[in-house]
């Protein structure tokens, strides 16, 4: 069995004394060092974090799994990104958490690697970095909170944009907004409805990196750290059978996190997060891929934001396990998993104990789920829109834009009683894209104007070149690429324009003819963020537009696990 770190310990001499010796203040024995599978517990916990407060008990468990299988566990910690509490975006220092995985994965002395991962942003980033080195890898995520009890009904993060509302227009006073807020996060783990956190765990799961029940356990579940334990156990036997990230991540598992996604309605975050993945391994995957896989898969999953239930109510109805049954007839069944066997053996067994939960194939939740990939002149690179989490009267629509230059500009206008926008208007959100922002965060479901709110008005058409939180819900076109920052047509938009959304027909265009953009084009000025020195310039120097997985260009493919030299 080839062990990788016995490059550190098992050499002779002053390096290996070196390698070894500081090492033994933790109180280590000799007998550690020698042949025995390091495992490398890559920890994201923070209190920053909230959503990740609870991995130091987790790591534990891990910890306790790996000495059961005669490994050696060492715990590390990474970049951990709170996406409740960074400014000005998670996303916008994604990748570069996603190198400090990396860097710490390849200059430490381990053989296999257990990823903790929760909060939004920290799944992907350690998956990324975790495949640009490739050596054995398995996913234990924190599993979901339980749901919120507010006034004798159950209430998620999704509710937070409704409350949002209601308070905006007078029918929740500000006590009620605060006693609510106390009732939300009411245990330990990231939200509890299929926001990004949620998907990003099934994206694991289903993609094989994670073992069954992954993705659904609640935090609070003592089956969490039981899954823990055992993915501590599982990562000695990947070394001794050399089971890497490369032999999991094949296009074939791409696809069916791309299936299993739409049958759960889950985070529009998905395709850009998956899509950087894919750019991590070298594997060929399009914006278009995601509408091509999910426009034959329904919505099986009742969960909010597109349903009603919760993911603690998943794990309970039979967990991702029978969403990916139902789902066989779709799926590479085939497709290798981390715990050696496949995705269609790891759900052979599993049944559904709640049809109101986990609707079937036959008689789905609603039958169009996923995301619609929208192409036309307003986004001839792509833009993304959630059907099941639309309302239906907006799938086809026109309406003249009401412009907002930038973030700023949309706060500055949104409740004025003098802005001219009524129902039928199409809100536009410019300069919030990968660099215009920068960082590209989660603010396309803009608020409505409060004079809209004021009408009972819940929904109207909003685009822009930005995110969405995979809390949130309305008809909301996302990821408008190419992003007004450079100089995209989203730039080019001036109030009155009228803009044509076809989801049917997957076309969002403006009617503004060529000529007139091109004349428009020359007076585009790109805007200077003022960003001159660090991390944030390099940001915008190197990050790739939203069709892409917004990676950094320098990040595509790996570098894999070899350290030609000594540090010593």
């Amino acid at each position: 069995m080839y062990l990788r770190s016995q490059e550190w310990f098992g050499r002779t001499g002053k390096d290996g004394f070196i390698y070894r010796a500081w090492m033994k203040n933790q109180g280590f024995p000799h007998h550690l060092f020698e042949s025995k599978p390091v495992i490398g517990i890559c920890n994201t916990f923070s209190e920053l974090t909230p959503c990740n407060a609870h991995f130091r008990d987790l790591a534990e468990a891990v910890k306790r799994g790996v000495w059961e299988a005669g490994g050696f566990p060492l715990e590390f910690p990474v970049m951990s990104l709170g996406e409740c509490q960074m400014k000005p975006t998670t996303m916008l220092f994604r990748n570069l958490a996603s190198m400090d995985v990396e860097e710490s994965i390849r200059g430490n002395s381990m053989d296999a690697v257990v990823l903790l991962c929760g909060c939004d942003k920290t799944t992907p980033s350690l998956v990324m970095g975790a495949c640009s080195v490739d050596i054995p890898t398995l996913v234990v995520s924190g599993g979901p909170m339980l749901a919120g009890k507010y006034k004798g009904r159950n209430i998620g993060t999704s509710d937070l944009w409704r409350f949002a509302e209601a308070n905006k227009k007078g029918e929740m006073s500000q006590e009620e907004f605060v006693a609510a807020e106390a009732c939300m996060a009411r245990s330990q783990g990231h939200c509890a409805v299929m926001g990004t956190a949620s998907t990003m765990a099934a994206m694991v799961e289903s993609l094989g990196l994670a073992l069954p029940d992954n993705a659904t356990i609640p935090a609070a579940d003592s089956r969490r750290k039981v899954l823990a334990h055992m993915a501590g156990m599982r990562a000695v036997e990947l070394v001794k059978q050399n089971i890497r990230p490369s032999d999991i991540l094949t296009r074939q598992a791409f696809e069916n996190a791309i299936m299993v996604n739409a049958a759960l309605g889950g985070s529009t975050n998905f395709i850009i997060h998956l899509t950087a993945i894919a750019g991590r391994m070298g594997v060929p995957l399009s914006i278009d891929d995601f509408d091509k896989l999910s426009a034959q898969i329904p919505l099986l999953a009742n969960l909010q934001p597109s349903g009603e239930h919760f993911v603690e109510d998943l794990f309970y109805a039979g967990g991702l396990p029978a969403i990916i049954k139902e789902l066989r007839q779709f799926l590479h069944n085939d497709a290798m998993t981390i715990n050696g066997r496949t995705l269609g053996e790891n759900s052979l067994a599993a049944e559904c104990y709640n049809r109101d939960v986990i609707a079937s194939v036959a008689e789905p939740f609603k039958p169009e789920s996923g995301v619609a990939i929208l192409k036309g002149n307003l986004c001839p690179n792509g833009a993304v829109l959630k059907p099941s989490a639309a309302s239906p009267e907006l799938m086809q629509h026109t309406g003249r834009a009401v412009v907002f230059e930038n973030i700023d500009d949309y706060k500055k206008r949104i409740d004025d009683p003098e802005l001219d926008v009524d129902p039928s208007c199409v809100l536009v959100l410019k300069n919030v894209g990968p660099k215009g922002y920068p960082g590209m965060p989660e603010v396309g479901n803009m608020q409505l104007p409060a004079k809209i709110l004021a009408l009972g008005v819940h929904d109207m058409v909003r685009i822009s070149d930005g995110r969405m939180s995979g809390t949130g819900f309305g008809t909301v076109v996302l990821h408008v690429s190419p992003e007004a920052a450079i100089g995209g047509n989203l730039a080019l938009v001036q109030d009155g324009d009228l803009i044509t959304l076809d989801v049917e027909n997957r076309l969002l265009n403006l009617h503004v003819d060529n000529e007139e953009l091109a004349r428009r084009l020359t007076h585009f000025k790109p805007i200077d963020l003022g960003y001159e020195r660090g991390y944030t310039r390099m940001y915008i120097h190197h990050v790739l537009q939203a069709h892409e997985g917004a990676d950094f260009d320098f990040l595509q493919g790996g570098s894999g696990p070899v350290v030609k030299r000594d540090s010593h």
